[in-house]
């Protein structure tokens, strides 16, 4: 049974006992174990159930890799699923449940799956599901939908904080083993901003459990030097708990910070999300040991042979009192000295390997230990316990030739490179055949923007397995990542340590070599998932040769730990499968991260009020205090209207509407989007984004713009004007600025990357205030100082200046039809400028609006509105906007689209506006019906609204939409039903309302 033993454990401290619950149950361990070890320490040894077979689980790993021990923690507030017991490291009153059973972990039903394990082989729902077509609604979705996942997702919101972190350095070092910890010594030595990353609480890797020594010191002893003298560093940063989560493009690289989960603390961070920008990066990440595919291989008491090992020496823990090793390399044998060493028997070490010499099996011998060479394992005796092995011969079928009494076994099937954080970005790989496995392929490695490699790899990740060759190339490394980063390489030499002698791994994907359907109905390749080597070879039977699609068919590799464990082997078994060999069948996509992120580190911060944060003009607290009913425009608030006392918000809107009309109002127009294209080929890049000329668009001038998206359909208007020779202003909606500003960099850096053009959205670095009505001019004029007249300054030019002592950009343009200045100030000056027009407009009875008046304005002109007459299926042409499409340029962003078929279609729904005969307003998005139906048995429809107000200048509805063929059929009328059945009439007309020739804004 699995107990802790009385001597060992170098990570515990034995005088700072732990007490935690398991399922309810009270259990005991001490500080430094992980919940894993003390599990095992208190002989717990079934934790959880399978997917799809509801088969028996116990902990097979001690590391991120761990398929199996996968745990509900806490409740309410604090509960979190499918944690991983091998890496949750365990505090005084930790409360954790296992997961995917019922009614108990002991006593599943769902484990009747397994009884009828042949009737739902590999790929089953692929079929099982189609037929009857009947029963998917009723039946095997919500079958499936109950089955769905393992762990049950938190209800109650989370009552930690998470937070992100932002560092540049020159190198960063991933991994903090002996061969992470050498190569930072190594760049740090040239001068190097060096960040070193290690996922554990403890430095050193395997080299401390492994033992062996290095510059003649222990392995533990060396680490504690070379972290002390990393520490002294000024341009080095250590960081534990931190794993290195993705690698992409420009170097930047993603890592999660494990702050407070070993010690929770509710008024701190409990993950930091480290976003890192590095010149290189130094993979040191280690390897992964592989299973053996043996019938049985997945009943509790089997594990990876490193992991009992680890178990034993760092947490003093045994998995069993009798264990047999199966391995087939010689680092299997360090489990069997380590187990000997704590006072646990090994009864027989299973090596199929014909012949076995070298130190270490010698050493096994010397001990007493038996030594079965050629052998298998035959099957596992127990179901949900280890009771035994049966052995055979590896060559053979899997005859037992002897039944071992054991309690525990300990695989090895070899070691794969952590090669996930080099595949990210690109980096390729290679088939070793001395190692069996896959190693970074140093000729194609990860490049970054200049096409230089900026990702290395050292030590075991690398395929370096032996300390001393692995240290030697770890210092190489390091030096050389630093020579990269511009740093120049010292010449001290690497850490000493002698090379081990180990004898040639044999590759065993089956054993017995030639097992047959039974036996191999009871190998399991992904423990989680339920997936066996019969699967795998099912999917080549039935034709799914493509690693990827035999992934998807069978579900190797798809469970929490991304087949970690599972996808050599199951790699390896397709190859024979399809009889071709393992390089042609490659692998599957190394995608981020590594291991989960919590959603809460994703979020950071962006929770609660900042999950979306309001943005705020500079004005909005005045409008707070003058009655402003806010509305929501993307992230921004706007005022909707300015209520005053007794006022409803219909009579608030009407009233600035015949303000502005009548006299003079001012608009807080800052949350327009403001976007700055500058460079040498800024002109040619305007032309391309908007459909009309812009790079022959004088300085001091403005124009009016569309901007279509490749497909054709407008996605934005707005004002542009140029600054200066190679500089542009492009004003967008409020709703726009961040989205359009993406589209010109997805441009930019995707397409014309060779342009030598910048972009910056300077939204929020101005207040905006438009200054609205016939008396516009005079307000100005009472402020002062700058000529504002019709002959200086005349519609669509601007001019920097000062008003009232600000500095200010004036530009002479209109959304409302009237005399109209847009002027833009530093956002610190906003209110004092808002603050001044007030004041001088008081003989006018200045009177501020919102949202709803400005609408109502722009629709009197039959200005557009983007998102009212736009809906993403709309091109300009629709709009009556042909004027605004240039004839002289050879191309432009939708230009080719609008030439399609369907584009040009003289039936499209065109631009009209709409007055009902009794004067009513239309409803918003009220369709025009037309005779017959259509397929569906519905009314065939003819247009529909896309904007609609009642008009206090006319004293009457209007409304704007798109028509069928509407600009031909001026004066028709149209039937609108509304919900209640009733059916509104209204009249084709022009969608200009108002002042036609454009008399008013040229006053």
């Amino acid at each position: 049974m699995s107990t802790r033993l009385p001597l060992g454990g170098r990570l515990i401290q034995t005088g700072e006992p732990l007490e935690f619950t398991f399922n309810g149950k009270k259990m005991s361990g001490y500080a430094g174990d992980t919940l894993a070890s003390a599990l095992i320490a208190n002989g717990q040894r079934l934790v959880g159930r399978s997917f799809k077979y509801h088969r028996p689980r116990g902990i097979v790993t001690a590391g991120p890799e761990e398929p199996n021990a996968l745990l509900g923690l806490g409740e309410g507030k604090t509960f979190e699923p499918n944690a991983r017991a091998t890496t949750t490291e365990l505090f005084d009153g930790l409360q954790a449940k296992s997961q995917n059973h019922w009614p108990s972990l002991e006593f599943d039903v769902g484990a009747v799956n397994s009884l009828m394990s042949r009737f739902l082989p590999a790929g089953f729902y692929y079929k099982m599901f189609l037929h009857p077509r009947s029963f998917w609604k009723h039946v095997y979705e919500p079958f499936i939908r109950q089955s769905a996942g393992l762990g049950q997702p938190p209800k109650a919101r989370d009552a930690d904080t998470y937070e992100h972190m932002y560092a540049h350095v020159d190198v960063l070092v991933v991994g903090g083993g002996v061969a992470g910890l050498t190569a930072a010594r190594a760049a740090a030595a040239t001068g190097a901003e060096v960040m070193l990353l290690e996922q554990t609480a403890h430095w050193g890797g395997r080299a401390p459990v492994d033992a062996g020594d290095i510059d003649g010191l222990p392995a533990d002893a060396w680490v504690e030097d070379a972290v002390d003298a990393l520490a002294d560093m000024d341009n080095v940063a250590l960081l534990t708990r931190t794993m290195g989560a993705g690698v992409y493009d420009h170097g930047y690289v993603l890592a999660e910070e494990r702050l407070t989960d070993h010690a929770p603390d509710h008024t701190q961070a409990r993950h930091r999300l480290w976003k890192i920008r590095t010149k290189q990066v130094v993979v040191a990440t280690g390897a992964i040991e592989r299973p053996i595919s043996f019938a049985g291989n997945d009943v509790p008491g089997v594990m990876l042979a490193s992991a009992v090992r680890d178990y034993a020496v760092n947490y003093g823990v045994s998995v069993g009192d009798r264990t047999v090793v199966v391995t087939n390399n010689d680092d299997g044998y360090h489990t069997a000295l380590a187990l000997v060493a704590a006072g646990l028997e090994v009864p027989c070490i299973v090596d199929p390997r014909p012949e076995v010499t070298g130190a270490l099996p010698q050493e096994a011998r010397d001990l007493g230990i038996r030594i079965e060479t050629g052998r298998a394992i035959s099957k596992v005796q127990g179901v949900a316990k280890v009771e035994g092995v049966t052995i055979c011969a590896h060559s053979g079928e899997g005859t037992g030739v002897e039944d071992i009494p054991c309690d525990a076994v300990a695989m090895s099937g070899g070691w794969s490179p952590v090669v996930h954080l080099w595949s990210h970005c690109g980096g390729k790989l290679v088939w070793d055949d001395t190692l069996t496995c896959f190693r970074p392929n140093a000729d194609i490695p990860p490049t970054s923007h200049d096409g230089q490699a900026f990702v290395s790899v050292a030590g075991a990740a690398n395929g370096a397995f032996g300390l001393a060759e692995g240290l030697k190339q770890a210092h190489e490394t390091g030096k050389a990542a630093a020579k990269a980063a511009g740093f120049a390489p010292k010449r001290k030499g690497a850490p000493k340590a002698e090379p081990e002698e180990v004898a040639a791994i044999l590759p065993v994907w089956v054993m017995p070599v030639q097992a047959g359907d039974k036996l191999r109905e009871k190998m399991w390749l992904d423990f989680q998932n339920d997936v066996k080597v019969s699967d795998v070879q099912l999917a080549a039977q039935e034709g799914f040769e493509s690693v990827e699609h035999a992934k998807r068919y069978t579900t190797l590799g798809m469970a929490t730990d991304q087949g970690k464990l599972s996808n050599i082997n199951g790699l390896a078994i397709l190859s024979q499968a399809l009889d071709a060999p393992i390089p042609q069948v490659g692998t599957t996509t190394f995608r981020p991260p590594y291991v989960p992120i919590s959603m809460g580190g994703i979020a950071g911060e962006a929770r609660g009020e900042l999950f979306q944060p309001i943005r705020k003009t500079p004005m909005h607290d005045w409008h707070e205090d003058h009655g402003a009913y806010w509305e929501p425009v993307g992230h921004w608030r706007r005022p909707y209207c300015f209520q005053q006392d007794g006022e409803s918000i219909e009579t608030a809107v009407q009233r600035e509407v015949m303000a502005v009309r009548e006299g003079v109002g001012l608009l807080d127009a800052s949350t327009l989007g403001k976007i700055i294209v500058k460079g040498p080929d800024a002109g040619r890049f305007m032309d391309m984004l908007y459909t009309n000329m812009m790079s022959n668009l004088a300085p001091g001038r403005c124009r009016y713009g569309l901007m279509c998206s490749e497909n054709g359909f407008l996605i934005d208007d707005g004002v542009v004007a140029r600054l200066d020779d190679d500089t542009w202003l492009c004003h967008t909606t409020t709703g726009g600025a961040e989205r359009i500003h993406a589209h010109m960099e997805d441009w930019l850096q995707c397409e014309w990357w060779d342009w030598q053009v910048w972009t910056a959205n300077v939204t929020e670095q101005y207040a905006q205030i438009a200054v609205v009505g016939p008396h516009a001019r005079d307000v100005l004029e009472r402020v002062g100082g700058m000529d504002v007249s019709a002959d200086t300054l005349p519609f669509m030019r601007w001019a920097d200046g000062t008003l009232g002592g600000i500095d200010v950009r004036i530009f002479r343009i209109s959304f409302s039809g009237e005399l109209s200045y847009e002027i833009a100030v530093p956002a610190r000056q906003g209110q004092a400028l808002w603050d001044a027009l007030h004041e001088a407009g008081a003989p006018f009875d200045v009177t501020p609006y919102g949202t709803e008046a400005l609408h109502i304005l722009r629709a009197e002109k039959g200005f557009i509105m983007i998102g009212d007459e736009t809906d993403g299926t709309v091109i300009p042409q629709d709009l009556g906007l042909n004027w605004a499409i240039s004839k002289k340029k050879d191309d432009f962003l939708g230009k080719r689209a609008q030439e399609r078929t369907h584009m040009t279609d003289p039936d499209r729904w065109k631009l009209v506006g709409l007055e009902t005969h009794d004067g009513s307003v239309l409803p918003d998005g009220a369709y025009a019906t037309a005779q017959g139906v259509n397929g569906n048995d519905q009314r065939k429809t003819q247009g529909r609204v896309t904007s609609t107000y009642h008009s206090p200048t006319l004293g009457r509805g209007i409304a704007m939409g798109l028509v069928h063929n509407g600009p031909d059929r001026m004066g028709e009328v149209l039937d609108f039903p509304r919900v209640d059945g009733t059916v509104v009439k209204a009249k084709v007309v022009s969608p200009v309302f108002f002042d036609p020739d454009g008399e008013k804004q040229n006053v």
